[in-house]
């Protein structure tokens, strides 16, 4: 992660942090602390709230609308201690114990305890304070709601032993000193008056601040395989502060020390302090950037050595004094799609795409789900053909093999399995193929592993547990659906034309579009095991290109073991000549042909490139790419 990154990442969480922590403050609490109940009394139209005995004032007046009272976020943190935490700088989580709330400023929706939930009025801002609906987060964390006399609302929680419970000297939690991150392993001294900011999905940042704005804290780590020593470290911290456009005013390796790190102080075009260190422990690279907000000189950050200091790269999970930032449970993190109404759970360390449902790890396994709407009249029997005709389809019979169908149920609906296997060339995979059908749509949810990854084999069922669909919510949000375009008959073609470089050309509806903006250069499509090309240079000729291809492709094969000309030949094509390149290569461990046509027409360089894995170079597949060659034309 660059040190500029950071600093974008600085501007948000600050700002978004203010807000927080205009709306929140210490909890107070009863002086008894054997006090059975945690009680906030609040008025509609009244900033005076009594918590837990005490009366106070609250960042705002709760209010009225559309029959829902809403109240200032912090009141739950005033009265209970919740845990507030930002994420993606719009969506606020409010957790207690075992429950956690989430919303999404400008949203209806609502997640609660992994469960969906619509409300009839958005958190909203007002007047710099962000405003909640009461009902749904007090019950949310597992508080009661009762009314009072003139607009009076009580809200009270009994603590259970697994709750959270504060501390007023160590902010929102008893006993508390450290805080860290069990899945990366990093813990620091607890900064006083914490308040979380925003951090990344996969929880390799987590941002900070102290209650008053003094400081501003961000911790990244990032699995690195290079290892770097302290002398390294530093040469690294200050070229990002240059690139950044920072000043660098001190600096210091230190190669003796438990973990060897670098340290810098610089300041940035704001005029703020920051002391950047990067430590590389665990296969991590660890980065902390401490921003001191009120700093006039770099040495005023020595007063802060010893929270920086204590940061260290291991977490003891049997150290009851740190608070883990970490939501990885088992292993496991948890995923939503508020569109889609479905929740899951993927491994931790994998990578997270929710808008597109995918989710991949870096030995290669991954898992993908997909909502589309049914055909008319389609049974889940007659959709598990269509994926084993897919199969047939798109692998040469010794490069795929169909294992078995088979029930399953997920989220309480019947569906089926497909497991098949498949080879590229680079090592086997196992797919399973796993379909539900309700309500006219189609809930399809592909996981597939490398054998060799035999912990992820071993995860098929424990993901599917996981998924939870809230089949309505497709019914409620959504019209008729794109329908599985890779399903698609392979026959079915549609005729793309170019008005700016005159040609048009017959292209496969199955095939996947990479640039399809056919008024530009290049057009790109992929398809299982194969690609497609086409790009046209408006200056140059065609003997250049075809002498540069020559050269490059006689050097590769002298050079390459696994790269072979197959023929180069003097065609005509499309009504004029052209130098057809067929080409044998292993790339990756994976072998395809490749074939290039080069032609030239009204000053204009044409070159169509197409690839095909051998384990994917079916005759329907040969044939579908030749044909889709053989229908480009000039259209003038």
């Amino acid at each position: 992660m660059n040190r500029n990154q950071s600093t974008l990442r600085k501007t948000g969480a600050v700002l978004i942090a203010a807000v927080i922590m205009a709306s929140s403050a210490l909890p107070v609490w009863a002086a008894d602390r054997g006090a059975d109940k945690l009680v906030i009394q609040l008025k509609t139209g009244s900033a005076i709230a009594v918590i837990n005995g005490q009366e106070q004032r609250i960042a705002a007046k709760p209010y009225m609308e559309k029959g829902t009272t809403m109240v200032p976020l912090g009141v739950f943190n005033k009265a209970f201690g919740s845990e507030v935490r930002l994420e993606k700088t719009n969506v606020i989580k409010v957790m207690y114990g075992p429950h956690t709330v989430s919303l999404t400023i400008g949203s209806t929706v609502a997640w609660v305890d992994g469960h969906k939930i619509i409300l009839d009025t958005a958190p909203t801002m007002a007047s710099g304070t962000l405003m909640v609906p009461l009902r749904v987060v007090a019950k949310g964390i597992g508080a009661t709601i009762n009314s009072g006399k003139a607009n009076e609302i009580n809200i009270s929680l009994v603590p259970t032993d697994n709750d959270v419970v504060v501390d007023p000297g160590i902010d929102n939690d008893l006993g508390k000193t450290k805080i860290g991150n069990s899945f990366y392993q990093w813990t620091m001294n607890y900064p006083s008056g914490l308040v979380l900011g925003s951090g990344d999905e996969d929880e390799s940042v987590a941002s900070f601040s102290d209650a008053e704005d003094n400081y501003y804290i961000e911790v990244h780590a990032n699995d690195q395989e290079v290892q770097l020593s302290a002398a390294d470290l530093l040469e690294q911290l200050v070229e990002d502060a240059k690139d950044s456009g920072e000043t660098v005013l001190d600096r210091e390796a230190f190669p003796q020390a438990k973990v060897p790190y670098a340290r810098i102080i610089a300041k940035d075009s704001d005029g703020t302090y920051w002391e950047c260190r990067q430590y590389y422990n665990n296969d991590r690279l660890y980065e902390v950037y401490f921003a001191d907000t009120k700093a006039s000189n770099y040495k005023d950050l020595s007063k802060y050595a010893g929270l920086l200091n204590s940061f260290d790269t291991g977490f003891n999970v049997s150290d009851k004094a740190v608070k883990d930032l970490s939501t990885v449970k088992n292993g496991m993190r948890s995923a939503f799609n508020d569109d889609y109404g479905i929740s899951l759970n993927v491994p931790a360390g994998w990578s997270m795409d929710h808008a597109d449902m995918y989710y991949e790890s870096k030995e290669g396994s991954y898992l993908k789900l997909n909502v589309s709407s049914a055909p008319k009249g389609s049974t889940l029997d007659q959709w598990s053909g269509q994926l084993k005709t897919w199969l047939e389809e798109s692998f040469v019979p010794e490069s795929y093999q169909f294992v078995k169908t088979y029930p399953i149920q997920i989220s309480g609906e019947d569906g089926i399995v497909n497991e098949v296997r498949y080879n590229y060339g680079d090592g086997w995979i196992t797919e399973y193929e796993v379909m539900i059908q309700k309500n006219g749509y189609r809930y399809y949810t592909e996981y597939a592993v490398p054998e060799d990854q035999k912990d992820d084999l071993a995860r098929f069922k424990p993901l599917m547990d996981a998924i939870h669909i809230d089949f309505d919510v497709v019914t409620d949000t959504f019209g008729n659906l794109e329908e599985d375009s890779f399903l698609t008959a392979k026959s079915k073609k549609v005729t793309k034309t170019s008005k700016a470089f005159q040609y048009k050309i017959d292209i496969p509806q199955y095939w996947t579009a990479v640039h399809d903006k056919f008024e530009k250069s290049p057009v790109e499509y992929q398809f299982t095991g194969g690609r497609f090309l086409l790009t046209v240079e408006k200056t140059g000729t065609v003997e250049a290109t075809v002498s540069q291809l020559k050269s490059y492709y006689n050097e590769a094969a002298k050079t390459q073991k696994d790269f072979k000309i197959v023929k180069i030949e003097e065609i005509t094509f499309a009504g004029v000549t052209a130098t057809s390149f067929t080409l044998h290569q292993v790339k990756d461990d994976i072998p395809y042909v490749g074939r290039q046509l080069v032609f030239q027409k009204n000053g204009k360089v044409y070159t169509l490139t197409a690839s095909l894995n051998d384990a994917n170079a079916t005759t329907l597949q040969k044939d579908t790419l030749d044909s889709t060659l053989n229908s480009f034309e000039f259209t003038k």
